[in-house]
């Protein structure tokens, strides 16, 4: 599998932009609710800490077989950034998969925004040499149980660090 590249993607309300650490400042007030961090742990990043972290993301995988694929969501209207996505797209048994993870910011909450950009990106990957797309939503997580089920995904029995795996198999079509 040949490494991938974040691509910019657009939806009818969003811009899905490739990561670039010049966006720590913007994304650090985005994401500095700790509420954010219920189910996933944590506290919020300050400015510089996420500059140095973006600064990892965007050098990529150091397993040249994997590609980390980060996006910034910007809300088209409003032309602020509201939170992320992001793929890890992997080799495995059956063809790549990618795992997928999504956080928008508190004052953007339930807006469909998550939901949007979450089926931005599986459209894209969709379209990408991948065979399975997955996510690990926390089973009292609602909203990512929602925005995931909006991204075609279903839950499975397996469980990972506390976490349900969710799954969906990308069906190619034959011309």
């Amino acid at each position: 599998m040949n490494t991938l590249a974040a691509q910019a993607i657009s939806t009818r309300r969003l811009d899905l932009l490739p990561l670039r650490v010049e966006h720590a400042e913007e994304m650090a007030t985005v994401l500095s609710d700790p509420a954010l961090h219920t189910f996933i742990g944590g506290t919020p990043d300050t400015p510089h800490a996420l500059r140095s972290r973006y600064q990892r993301m965007t050098a990529g995988s150091p397993d040249p077989a994997v590609s980390w694929l980060n996006w910034v969501i910007r809300l088209g209207d409003e032309s602020c950034l509201t939170g992320t996505v992001q793929a890890t797209v992997s080799p495995s048994g059956h063809g790549p998969i990618a795992e997928l993870a999504w956080v928008v910011g508190t004052p953007w909450h339930g807006r469909g925004i998550a939901t949007e950009a979450a089926r931005g990106l599986v459209d894209w990957l969709s379209q990408q040499p991948v065979h399975t797309i997955i996510a690990h939503v926390h089973p009292e997580h609602r909203a990512s149980a929602a925005v995931a089920t909006a991204a075609g995904l279903t839950p499975t029995d397996e469980w990972r660090d506390g976490e349900i795996r969710w799954h969906r198999t990308i069906r190619r079509h034959r011309s």
